[in-house]
């Protein structure tokens, strides 16, 4: 296996951490086996990013046959849209190493967690496509062909999770055109890829009713999406076991941790399409 860590180069001067595990191919099996290939973005109100949502996450891939990357994105005092500049290049990335690290283009997918599910939705709904257009990107090329959310901060409406947005928009929140470009709800379109996401509907730091919105819609622009509530648990659970948890059990939710075997299952059923 080949791993690396690099920095990508943001707009405002900060550096992004980004990572890869990368599966060797063999002669004695194929070598030229290209394979579905994970971005995974950790949450953290746009404050950090945390670890538990991190390596964690792209070990799981990895060894269901992904090649999976971690992207520590820029967060405050960086602003929008530092980060979804960093993403689309890291994607851009992938696709450039493509025959080096073994990646099949068209089977790329996101994964966020809670801040970092609203950055995969950000990227790769066409909310952001006019500023990627306006720094070189193309969003149709480097847009993923599925999209997993976990907790994620979707609205910029009543039920928004505002320290999140205020991390995010610095001194131009609350600017009302802003807010309605990051509120993802209002960019699904026909563009956006298949999603999977999952919420606990207890959770008390971002509202359930986003992913309830996410999933509304959704189904009004005919997307694809399989969703997940689980009755109980609280914000932040990542694999939601022992693995990720932060402190004595707090982080562990039994019947909860199914979430990434339905994910795996998800996007197995996507790409075989």
């Amino acid at each position: 296996m080949q791993y690396f860590e690099t920095t990508i180069s943001g707009i405002d001067g900060t550096d992004a951490r980004f990572a890869g595990y990368i599966p060797d191919n063999y002669p004695d099996i194929d070598l030229e086996r290209r394979r579905p290939a994970v971005l995974v973005l950790p949450g953290g109100g746009y404050e950090m990013t945390t670890g538990r949502e991190g390596e964690p996450i792209a070990l799981r891939f990895l060894a269901h046959g992904c090649d999976a990357f971690v992207l520590r994105y820029s967060c405050k005092p960086s602003v929008y849209p530092t980060a979804v500049l960093e993403v689309a290049e890291a994607v851009r990335q992938m696709h450039e190493h493509a025959d080096e690290w073994h990646i099949d283009t068209s089977h790329i997918a996101v994964i966020g967690f809670s801040a970092g599910g609203h950055l995969a939705a950000d990227f790769t709904t066409s909310a952001s496509d006019d500023v990627l257009l306006t720094h070189g990107y193309d969003p149709d090329m480097l847009r993923p062909a599925a999209m997993m959310l976990s907790y994620p901060v979707i609205t910029s409406g009543e039920f928004r999770h505002d320290g999140s947005l205020r991390a995010l928009l610095g001194e131009r929140y609350p600017d009302p055109e802003l807010m309605r470009e990051v509120s993802i709800e209002e960019h699904i379109d026909a563009k956006t890829p298949p999603v999977f996401v999952w919420h606990t509907v207890p959770d008390d730091c971002v509202p359930v009713e986003n992913t309830l919105r996410l999933i509304a819609a959704c189904k009004a622009a005919g997307v694809p999406v399989e969703a997940h509530l689980f009755p109980t648990g609280g914000h932040g659970l990542s694999l939601a076991t022992a693995e990720t948890a932060w402190g004595g059990t707090d982080g562990i939710e039994p019947g909860v941790d199914v979430w990434l075997q339905l994910a795996l299952a998800w996007l197995d059923r996507v790409f075989a399409r």
